[in-house]
C-alpha cells in the first residue's frame, strides 16, 4: 500500500468549465492532502477539455491529468472506466474522490471492480484518521436513519460525495500547477454504446439541486393547486418547488421534482416540508438540509422529529399565514 500516495478528485466538465460538484470536491481533496501532507490531483476527461486544467488549479489542485479524445465527447460507461483505470494505475493516488451524480454513481463502483478496490458510495463527510492516516467515510444507512463511518484497507480508497456537503475554496488564479496530458489509447471498436440524441431538461427558475431554498409539498397538499402556491412562495425567495412521492404518483407534480431515496438529494440552507409525513425515503432526500422546516397536521409525524421548526395545523391555514409574513418581511 506504500505505493499509493495523494489525493485525486474526477473532475466533471459542464458546458467547458468545471462542475459545482467537482470545485466541492477540490475543496475537500485539498484539506485531505494537506493533512496527509501529499498532494491534490484533478483528471479532467472529455473532448475539448484541456481549458479547464488552469481552473482546477485555481480551486486547489497541484496537478491536473487531462485526457481530451474526441471519442470521449460524451460520457459513456466503456470509454470512461477505460480511462480512469488508466490514469489511477499510472498515478496511483491513495484516495479518489468522485460526486454522487449521475456519472459518480456509474463509473465509481466500476472503477473500484477493475481496481480490485471498494467503493463507499454518497457520503456526506470524509476525515483522515490522525492514526491510521485512512480514510473515514460518513454516509447515511437505514434510508436516511443513521450514519455509518466506513474505512478500509485496500488502496486505491473510493468514495463519491453528496453534492453540497464540502465547500469550495476561493478560486486563486494566481495558483501554480503541473498540468499533464495522457493519451486516451481507446480502441473506437471496443465502445459498445453510442449517444445518438442528447434531452435537456428544460427548468423554470433555478434547478432543484441547486436552490438554496426548497418548499415541498407532500400527499396531503391534496391536490395541483396546492402547488402553486408553494411555487410562489419558492420563487419569492429564489428557491425551487420539490415533492415527496406521492404527489408525484398522483401527478400533481412532474417525477423530476422528486425528493427522496429514489428521487434527488436536496441540501438546502432551508427545507420546509408541507403536509409531508417524514418517512425515512423521502428524509434521505432532505436530510442534509442545514435547517429543516414543517407544517403537518398530525403530531406525531415523524417529520417533525427531524424538523428544526415546526407547526402543527392544517397546511391550508397555516401556509398562507407564514407565506404573507415572508411577503411583508422581503418588502421591509
Amino acid at each position: 500500500m506504500s505505493e499509493y500516495k495523494g489525493v485525486m478528485i474526477y473532475g466533471e466538465v459542464m458546458e467547458g468549465k468545471l462542475s459545482a460538484m467537482a470545485t466541492e470536491l477540490l475543496g475537500c481533496g485539498r484539506k485531505m492532502a494537506d493533512d496527509l501532507e501529499q498532494e491534490l490531483s484533478a483528471v479532467i476527461v472529455g473532448s475539448d477539455v484541456s481549458s479547464v486544467a488552469q481552473e482546477a488549479i485555481a480551486f486547489g489542485a497541484d496537478k491536473v491529468y487531462v485526457v481530451d479524445d474526441p471519442l470521449l465527447k460524451d460520457y459513456q460507461t466503456d470509454s470512461y472506466v477505460s480511462v480512469m483505470e488508466k490514469v489511477v494505475k499510472q498515478v496511483t493516488p491513495q484516495i479518489v474522490l468522485l460526486g454522487q451524480t449521475s456519472i459518480g454513481r456509474d463509473l465509481a463502483p466500476r472503477l473500484a471492480f477493475r481496481l480490485e478496490t471498494a467503493a463507499t458510495m454518497d457520503c456526506v463527510a470524509l476525515a483522515i484518521d490522525p492514526d491510521s492516516k485512512r480514510l473515514l467515510q460518513t454516509k447515511p444507512v437505514y434510508g436516511g436513519n443513521a450514519q455509518a463511518i466506513f474505512n478500509y484497507e485496500s488502496d486505491p480508497q473510493i468514495a463519491t460525495v453528496r453534492a453540497k456537503v464540502m465547500s469550495p475554496l476561493e478560486p486563486d488564479t494566481s495558483r501554480k500547477g503541473e498540468v499533464i496530458t495522457i493519451e486516451a489509447g481507446l480502441d473506437p471498436s471496443a465502445i459498445r454504446t453510442k449517444v445518438l440524441e442528447k434531452v435537456k431538461e428544460e427548468v423554470e427558475g433555478i434547478k432543484l439541486e441547486d436552490a438554496p431554498v426548497v418548499i415541498s409539498g407532500g400527499r396531503g397538499i391534496g391536490g395541483p393547486e396546492g402547488f402553486e402556491q408553494l411555487a410562489e412562495l419558492a420563487k419569492q425567495l429564489k428557491g425551487a418547488v420539490g415533492s415527496s412521492r406521492p404527489a408525484c404518483d398522483n401527478g400533481w407534480t412532474p417525477d423530476t421534482s422528486q425528493v427522496g431515496l429514489t428521487g434527488k438529494i436536496v441540501t438546502p440552507d432551508f427545507y420546509l416540508a408541507v403536509a409531508i409525513s417524514g418517512s425515512s425515503q423521502h428524509m434521505a432526500g432532505c436530510s442534509s438540509s442545514k435547517c429543516i422546516a414543517a407544517i403537518n397536521k398530525d403530531p406525531e409525524a415523524n417529520i417533525f422529529k427531524e424538523a428544526r421548526y415546526g407547526v402543527v395545523g392544517d397546511w391550508k391555514k397555516v401556509f398562507p399565514t407564514f407565506a404573507e409574513k415572508v411577503k411583508e418581511l422581503l418588502a421591509q
